[in-house]
């Protein structure tokens, strides 16, 4: 990643699905409304209650979007990868974030303002409904979230998980991109239940846990296991 500096922010922009068919000088008219920004890790992008003003888009790194309750547990909604965006909409709903977002490793991202993608709005038709298609996709993905929590047991939660990480039909070894507890709660699980299932599975000759280092001995009989 080059230096924060250095970044190309025209061709950022046109990495971002949404912005993707912008003509150049569109391109460069978000620029105008757009900054980049480099955050260190567990630092804070916005808390739960800040009033948005934009969307992010992730160039590298991981941010992690969550809240927490009243007895101080915390709950992760989402896990926001390189080339995802979020918090768009938020952005049209004139509602504070219900959210907060942390960065799980050091993270460069870009902000585009919300005034630039209103006037888009407003002059092109066919953004706006690139728009509203990329927010029923996100809409899509929490329902099936939804669905995973309630109707798949915590194993299949957590195997579906591993399969997602490796994408290979063959033997592999995956790096679990965070830490466990962050995984744990973005499955719906406690930290405690997670290093159980790991260690079902590696008595099971399915997987061998190393930290963070995962083997998956055999992707199609593990995708079969607990089924």
């Amino acid at each position: 990643m080059p230096p924060h500096s250095q970044l190309d922010i025209p061709s950022l922009l046109k990495r971002i699905p949404l912005f993707s068919e912008l003509s150049d000088a569109d391109i460069q008219l978000v620029t105008r409304y757009t900054r980049d920004r480099r955050v260190a890790r567990g630092e804070v992008l916005f808390q739960r209650g800040d009033q948005p003003h934009g969307f992010y888009f992730v160039v590298s790194g991981q941010v992690k979007l969550a809240f927490s309750s009243s007895q101080g547990t915390e709950k992760v909604v989402e896990i926001i990868g390189p080339m995802q965006s979020f918090g768009e909409a938020v952005m049209f709903m004139n509602h504070p974030y219900p959210v907060f977002a942390e960065a799980l490793t050091e993270t460069v991202l870009v902000h585009v303002g919300q005034a630039v993608v209103t006037e888009l709005i407003d002059q092109d038709s066919t953004f706006a409904h690139k728009l509203l298609a990329g927010m029923a996709i996100r809409l899509h993905g929490l329902i099936q979230d939804v669905e995973t929590y309630s109707l798949r047991s915590s194993t299949q939660r957590v195997i579906g998980y591993l399969l997602q990480v490796a994408d290979s039909d063959t033997p592999c070894e995956i790096a679990l991109p965070t830490s466990k507890q962050v995984i744990a709660s973005r499955l719906n699980l406690t930290p405690e239940t997670l290093s159980r299932i790991f260690h079902d599975l590696s008595e099971a000759g399915l997987i061998s846990v190393h930290g963070k280092r995962i083997t998956l001995r055999d992707p199609a009989r593990l995708s079969r296991y607990n089924a």
